[in-house]
């Protein structure tokens, strides 16, 4: 199979890639460039949690918003994963990556600043925080997408795994300390001040990241011209044409697919059947946050002792298992049921972050540079469009057949995931391929 992509040819986008990453030690941790963008990138991520409950509860405690409302700013907040993430992949190919994470984060911090002052002005309406939720979830779009496409000029394709294992492990961290550190917040100077305090976090994170001192690459300048649909279309077309990428978006959309029908049936499952206080579901979906924590400290080591691709089947295997024993416990909220459902959470938690440390890994090694935003922001588009259809699914089979019949299709479905990677040449993979040689593509039709 021949991987097309665009642009100027692959040993160029090597050679310009040298000398961002050519000074980098032999470990991350004696890396100060890397510890200097690892701790701005950590900043944001908390940050980000932070504001996905203090948003819709300033709208909730401050304007006294209903359900329908409420339900509005969250789907303002995730609307732009799908609307714009395609576009911002062009854009981060075409520019450098760490002013992109810079510019966001302060615009960020403008946003989330701005609704406790019109709150104090006693201006803020139900509006206002529609707008700020859809230029946040936008602005954290071009942040993820830039930072996920910067770190391979920053640490060099060797330190990948290590990379994004740190990465993913301040995710992980985030998702558990982040709506903690919320509420205590919240509670402390009430919802509309958590959010300014939050601001001045963004404003830190952007601090930190000034601080790097490598130089990153200029892009790859095109030899032709080309348009937004054309240059989505390679960023698509280069996932397409990899048997390798392939295979990994189509896993992680069926993965997500899966995993928000499953959070969906649960959540009613665990209130309605099982009689869990709303406090105990929070519990035990947190779990998984835990998982992936453990999951990011051990990815590299599961990498070394059985190569990349075997790693990536055997995390899968355990992430893809592991939701069988969600509807297998008994049908109470004892000892036993408990215990299995914080043993499933972790487990996926586990090892759904280890497959996607080496596959994020993976996706950045095999993707020219000048590619790798388009490339991700497909992917994602891929992987994320899936999850309100999940929903959806897990909605109308939990009315048709029942919640714990449900969660049982759907553990079931997990292992189409697993399949998709046993059918493709990923799993035999010992170390990372070669990199993608992109072919230049012609100009659009004038």
């Amino acid at each position: 199979m021949t991987d097309i992509g665009s642009g100027a040819a692959g040993p160029v986008e090597e050679t310009a890639a040298v000398p961002a990453a050519a000074a980098a030690p032999a470990t991350l941790w004696r890396d100060p460039e890397f510890l200097k963008f690892w701790s701005g990138e950590a900043i944001s991520q908390v940050g980000a949690q932070v504001t996905t409950l203090a948003l819709p509860l300033t709208a909730v405690l401050t304007l006294d918003a209903s359900s329908s409302q409420v339900g509005f700013v969250n789907a303002a907040s995730y609307a732009p994963f799908l609307m714009v993430t395609l576009l911002v992949g062009v854009w981060v190919d075409r520019v450098r990556r760490r002013p992109l994470m810079i510019m966001a984060n302060v615009g960020r911090a403008l946003l989330v600043s701005a609704v406790p002052l019109l709150a104090v002005l006693d201006l803020l309406r139900i509006e206002h925080v529609y707008i700020a939720a859809l230029l946040v979830g936008t602005l954290t779009v071009v942040f993820d997408v830039s930072y996920q496409s910067y770190l391979p000029t920053l640490v060099g394709k060797e330190h990948l795994v290590e990379g994004n294992s740190k990465l993913q492990g301040t995710s992980s961290l985030a998702q558990i300390g982040g709506p903690g550190l919320a509420g205590l917040l919240i509670g402390w100077v009430t919802a509309p001040y958590a959010l300014l305090i939050n601001g001045i976090s963004y404003l830190v994170s952007v601090l930190t990241l000034l601080a790097v001192r490598r130089v990153e690459p200029e892009p790859v300048p095109q030899q032709e011209r080309t348009g937004i649909r054309t240059s989505i279309a390679e960023g698509i077309r280069i996932i397409w044409d990899s048997a390798h990428l392939r295979a990994c978006a189509l896993q992680s959309g069926l993965y997500n697919l899966c995993w928000m029908s499953l959070q969906t049936v649960f959540v009613l499952y665990a209130a309605r059947t099982l009689g869990i206080s709303p406090g105990g579901i929070g519990l035990l979906l947190g779990t998984g946050a835990v998982g992936s924590l453990v999951g990011s400290m051990l990815a590299q080591w599961l990498k070394l002792k059985i190569g990349l691709g075997r790693a990536i089947l055997a995390a899968l295997l355990l992430c893809c298992l592991a939701p069988a024993a969600i509807p297998a416990a008994p049908a109470d909220n004892g000892v036993l049921s408990l215990a299995l459902f914080v043993a499933a959470f972790g487990l996926i938690g586990a090892g759904g972050t280890m497959a996607n440390i080496h596959i994020i890994s993976l996706r950045q090694s095999m993707t020219p540079d000048q590619l790798l935003g388009r490339m991700n922001a497909g992917y994602r588009f891929v992987s994320w469009g899936t999850l309100p259809l999940g929903a959806l699914l897990g909605g109308w089979l939990g009315d048709l057949i029942g919640l714990r019949e449900t969660l049982f299709v759907t553990a079931a479905l997990f292992l189409t995931a697993v399949l998709v990677v046993l059918k493709s040449p990923v799993w035999r993979l010992k170390e990372f391929p070669p990199q993608i040689v992109a072919e230049p593509r012609k100009a659009d039709a004038k």
